[in-house]
This record gives structure tokens, C-alpha cells and sequence, in this order.
């Protein structure tokens, strides 16, 4: 049965997610505060960090800052796009 959020992302109540989708306390505060929508959003922004920026996320140190800007993204006043993404959907 799906269990709805007040998802902080989109400040409305949404649908939640069904697991942690990230080890540890932010993981569980991800699972309480953010809806499925929410989590989509943050996967295509990660996608984007990742790519612009030529990370690898099995290297600690890109792992971290992935894990910093997930807190940002969600918790923090958000994520800012890399300064020379463009957008091809624009």
C-alpha cells in the first residue's frame, strides 16, 4: 500500500518511496520527506553532476560530493546545475 509524504522538494503531499534509497540517517531522511517525483528529480540532477563533471561514483571522494549536494538538493536551499550545463531539451 503506498504511503504518501509531505515531499520538502515540492511542498505538497505526494506519494513516498518504499525504502531508504541512500544508506544511513540520509537515506531515512530521504525515505520520510521526499516523494517518488522528488527522488526522480534528484536521479536526473545527479545524472547531470555526473556527467558534467566526469565523476565516478565508486571513488570515495565523488561519492562524497555527490552524497553533499544530495543533502543540498533536498535539504539545503538545492543543488545548482553545473555553470556550463545546457539544457538539449531547450
Amino acid at each position: 500500500m503506498a504511503r504518501n509524504v509531505k515531499c520538502v522538494k515540492l511542498g505538497k503531499e505526494l506519494e513516498g518511496l518504499e525504502r531508504p534509497p541512500y544508506p544511513g540517517d540520509l537515506g531515512s531522511r530521504i525515505l520520510e520527506n521526499v516523494s517518488k517525483e522528488g527522488w526522480n528529480m534528484w536521479l536526473q540532477h545527479q545524472t547531470i553532476l555526473i556527467n558534467e563533471y566526469r565523476l565516478t561514483p565508486i571513488e570515495p571522494k565523488d561519492r562524497k560530493f555527490l552524497e553533499d549536494e544530495m543533502e543540498k538538493f533536498f535539504f539545503d536551499g538545492g543543488s545548482d546545475r553545473p555553470h556550463e550545463f545546457v539544457d538539449p531539451h531547450s
